[in-house]
């Protein structure tokens, strides 16, 4: 099975892990650098949650 997620601007993958990191704290998981396949469904869940919940809020605070 391949990664099909790309960044497409490759000074973007430090921010995105500093991102997913930050979020990650918030939810309360404990993520380490590089490989986090022992996280269960339900953690690695509540951290794209956290970052799409900050996303979004950030963009509503721009249009505003």
């Amino acid at each position: 099975m391949s990664n099909n997620n790309k960044i497409v601007v490759p000074q973007a993958r430090e921010a995105m892990d500093r991102f997913k990191m930050e979020a990650a704290n918030e939810v309360g998981v404990n993520l380490k650098q590089g490989y986090n396949g022992d996280l269960t469904s339900k953690q690695a869940g509540s951290i794209g949650g956290q970052m799409v919940k900050k996303m979004i809020e950030s963009y509503e605070n721009s249009v505003k």
